[in-house]
């Protein structure tokens, strides 16, 4: 299931504009996707309605581009999908509601897509499936695990449990990031500011002088001159290692690893990091073993769900071992990535036949550790921003009068 949902492109039918006469002979007209003129005539024919005249709609040169599709629109439709059909509304009327009232209207395309897929005789699995992009492997496999049971209702509702709590989670893992990066960037640019706008001032007041001047302000001068001459080399080796690094770590699973890695071990992040990944490692295995899938087939979902290539592939060594005959804790233990509390809470799971419960619980604990962590550090940046930016900014001040003090001082 998973390989099929990996080969097939995502894919929206076109939109054709048609006229038609109900069964009362009124003219009638409108817009409705479909893959092509035929298939759009006889889905009208369904609905009680003679088509007179269909053809693909032209595309418009100058239509604002649609916003794409982000994980939280995702999410929002599983909640309320699983919400109307919980209230009894079918499968395809609520595909309609929602993809009809949604503010995205890439959303629109693709639900009313996957709508039509259905009507036409596929499973929701394999419509959801040609969308990969945004339905991944977890996804797909939940819905298929829903389908297959006839538990589709509650599987939505987890689902969407599921998405809401891993989005919240991934927003205080950003924010750990990106306070750090934000106080660096600041930094960097009143820096460059100074260096090339403000130091140049003084040093053509201190070229008049004739005296030797300070250490501290030759050293200034100095690289104030080297960032006024190579500003733009300066800059392009910043950028371009940013977007080297980010390339790579695409490309390359070595640089991934090594990245990763360094994540892990850097103070204070690598803690919430570290919190953050077990957080989705429990909360994703908890899911997809509460939905019915079985446990070696679920980690390899779960693998993908951890965020983080060092716990990724700690846990598909895991699942080599489970599927050996070893019992999860004991796998999880050999790793010496999962803590203490983790290991014993999956073992208490695996004795009580309770695993997806106590592994939900984990899930609950490391969200609450990864917030308090993010707010923690959050209030010990602030004084570290003063600190950081008043030493900079203190320091070249010092340096640019220091020659005035001497001159004083001679005077």
């Amino acid at each position: 299931m998973a390989q099929t949902a990996k080969a097939i492109k995502p894919q929206v039918d076109p939109i054709f504009i048609w006229q038609g006469t109900n069964k009362q002979g009124r003219r009638l007209k409108g817009e409705q996707t479909g893959q092509n003129a035929a298939s759009v005539k006889a889905d009208l024919r369904r609905q009680g309605i003679t088509p007179i005249k269909v053809k693909k709609k032209p595309k418009d040169l100058f239509a604002a581009r649609k916003p794409p599709i982000k994980p939280g629109d995702i999410a929002v439709f599983s909640r309320m999908l699983a919400t109307m059909m919980s209230s009894g509304v079918p499968l395809m009327q609520s595909m309609q509601i929602i993809g009809e009232g949604h503010e995205n209207a890439s959303m629109q395309d693709m639900i009313l897509a996957i709508k039509a897929d259905v009507e036409s005789g596929t499973s929701l699995t394999e419509s959801l499936a040609k969308f990969p992009f945004h339905f991944n492997d977890l996804y797909i496999s939940l819905v298929n695990a829903g389908e297959q049971s006839g538990t589709l209702e509650p599987i939505l509702h987890e689902i969407a449990t599921y998405q809401e709590k891993t989005e919240a989670l991934k927003a205080k893992i950003k924010k750990a990031l990106v306070y750090p990066t934000a106080i660096i960037t600041v930094a960097f640019v009143v820096t460059a500011i100074l260096m090339i706008f403000v130091i140049p001032e003084f040093e053509k007041l201190f070229s008049g002088f004739g005296a030797d001047l300070p250490g501290l302000t030759k050293t200034v001068i100095s690289v104030s001159q080297f960032f006024q001459e190579k500003w733009w080399l300066v800059f392009g080796i910043i950028i371009g290692s940013i977007i080297g690094l980010m390339q790579a770590k695409k490309r390359s699973r070595k640089v991934q690893h090594f990245l990763d890695r360094l994540l892990l071990k850097i103070p204070v992040i690598g803690i919430i990091m570290e919190k953050g990944a077990i957080a989705r490692f429990a909360r994703t295995f908890s899911t997809m073993f509460k939905a019915g899938v079985p446990m070696v087939e679920a980690m390899t979902s779960v693998a993908g769900a951890t965020g983080n290539i060092v716990f990724s592939e700690a846990t598909l060594v895991m699942r080599d071992d489970v599927a050996s005959g070893t019992q999860l804790n004991v796998a999880m233990k050999s790793t010496e990535l999962f803590p203490n509390m983790v290991v014993q809470m999956v073992s208490i799971g695996e004795e009580s036949g309770s695993l997806d419960a106590m592994l939900a619980k984990v899930a609950d604990f490391y969200e609450r550790e990864v917030d308090d962590a993010v707010d923690n550090m959050t209030a010990l940046m602030e004084p570290l921003i003063m600190v950081v930016l008043g030493t900079l900014v203190g320091t070249l001040v010092v340096a640019m009068y220091l020659p005035i003090f001497k001159l004083g001082a001679v005077i």
